[in-house]
């Protein structure tokens, strides 16, 4: 049988009795020195533990979410009509999507970057809008030519007045002119001004008129704007809130539009017959025109995921537009690709990898302003590079996937019609950002070490120490006798 004495002699710990052991105030010294180091190298290991380690890698992108990117985008255009706002997407595979109207939404916007109103709502026009045959043999002066003196008193004299805004180096407003002038000659007959009054056509030369036309918000050839006298006029110089004519161009068309505009305005002594009648079928062809000369696109688009370009220019298949008057100067308010990441999970991402997340949405609150210092025709690029992010954490839970990008950009003139233009890029790469996790066992392990170790050091210090002391009494006692 086992003896206590032989279990005790296994003893790591021995014990020295209290009466042999002795104090000293070097040891006591040492001993609070070795108890901060603890507490400090403790604190060290803790702060170590509890902050987030990261491995970044890059690696060939093996993106699960299709074969199509979301670019998301609102962008303030001071000089472009919503009318003729157009955005274009296309591709190094020949994709060409021209007018997206579906995920777009336009705003009137006044040269403030300020909203006027209402969405814009631009309808679907037609691309084949018809035109008369009619070949102006003897020159038919139907319509009254207007300046920015007349307007005004017409717009307040007629309660229909119908003005087409052309310019005579167009193509279009050449071709509407003879369908524009018997429809005039026609109108002016049925609708005597003199006797009816109830509606007149007339037109503006913006090439002689460009302050008129400019007020008007003309920005493409040929315009035909419906004004209304009474509840669209206002008190701001005679300016009228008024409509925009997309419907066919011959003859018959004009002169059966602006019959069913006259139809339900009454003359003064049918008002008591007419009240309250106000049908009209022009509603598909007319819509309300812009009331700025500003235009603040927003919405999203998708995208293939190979280099293409998202364009934003005035586009029409029946008007023409004067490009040394164009200036398509712009204010990028929000740009970025991927899905739209919450504010939250970005502030997260933020404080556990404080770099990442300042170039998904670089171009953001920058101005791209023409002055006119390169003259007309200037076309406003940008050269995006797209990199895609993953953060994973806990080694395989996905955090976060997002998109950031370099842009450059320049300005430089054009033979055609001037554009912004975002050419993007696609990375081939992707970036892999993965969280490390401490083991807590590790963390346990260090601390014992850290206490054990300045235990052990100190014990070792203080007895040197305390034998030093001891040999120098003895010797200074020995000289002594």
């Amino acid at each position: 049988m086992i003896s206590a004495k032989k279990i005790k002699s296994v003893d790591f710990y021995r014990k020295i009795p209290r009466d042999l052991t002795e104090a000293s105030l070097s040891g006591a010294g040492l001993s609070i020195v070795a108890a901060l180091s603890m507490v400090f190298l403790f604190g060290m290991e803790l702060n170590n533990y509890l902050t987030v380690s990261t491995s970044t890698a890059v690696i060939v992108d093996k993106s699960s979410d299709g074969d199509f990117l979301r670019t998301d985008f609102n962008i303030s255009f001071p000089a472009l009509s919503c009318e003729f706002a157009s955005v274009d997407v296309s591709d190094i595979l020949g994709t060409n999507r021209l007018n997206i109207t579906k995920t777009i939404r336009k705003f009137s916007i006044d040269p403030h970057l300020r909203p006027t109103g209402a969405e814009f709502h631009s309808g679907t026009i037609s691309h084949h809008i018809k035109h008369g045959d009619e070949v102006d043999e003897e020159p038919v002066e139907g319509s009254v030519p207007l300046t920015a003196q007349s307007f005004d008193t017409y717009t307040h004299v007629y309660p229909i007045l119908v003005v087409n805004f052309y310019a005579p180096w167009c193509y279009w407003s050449n071709r509407l002119k003879p369908a524009w002038e018997k429809a005039a000659k026609a109108i002016r007959e049925r609708y005597d001004p003199e006797l009816d009054g109830r509606i007149l056509l007339a037109k503006v030369d913006c090439t002689e008129q460009p302050d008129l036309c400019r007020r008007n918000h003309i920005q493409g050839y040929p315009s035909i704007r419906i004004f209304r006298k009474g509840s669209d006029v206002r008190d701001n110089h005679g300016h009228h809130d008024h409509e925009s004519y997309y419907g066919d161009r011959d003859a018959d068309s004009l002169i059966k539009t602006m019959e069913a505009l006259a139809a339900p305005i009454p003359l003064e002594s049918q008002k008591l017959a007419l009240e309250g009648k106000s049908e009209n079928t022009t509603e598909n062809i007319k819509r309300p025109a812009p009331s700025a000369g500003g235009c603040r696109i927003e919405g999203h688009v998708r995208v293939k995921r190979v280099p293409g370009n998202l364009i934003i220019s005035a586009h029409s298949g029946a008007h023409s537009f004067d490009t040394t008057q164009m200036n398509m100067s712009h204010v990028v308010n929000h740009l970025s690709f991927g899905r739209k990441i919450a504010p939250r999970v970005m502030s997260d991402v933020k404080r556990l990898i404080p770099y990442l997340g300042g170039s998904h949405d670089r171009l953001n609150g920058r101005s791209f302003i023409n002055h006119r210092d390169l003259g007309a025709n200037v076309t406003i690029e940008h050269y995006l590079q797209v990199v895609k992010t993953e953060v994973m954490i806990r080694g395989s839970h996905k955090l976060i996937e997002e998109y950031e990008y370099t842009a450059h950009s320049s300005l430089a003139q054009s033979v055609y019609i001037p554009v912004a233009k975002f050419h993007f890029e696609l990375s081939p790469m992707q970036v892999l950002i993965t969280e490390n996790p401490k083991s807590f066992s590790h963390f346990i392990t260090n601390v014992c070490a850290i206490i054990g170790g300045v235990f052990t050091v100190a014990g070792i210090l203080d007895s040197i120490l305390y034998n030093t002391i001891k040999l120098m009494k003895k010797v200074e006692l020995g000289k002594n006798f």
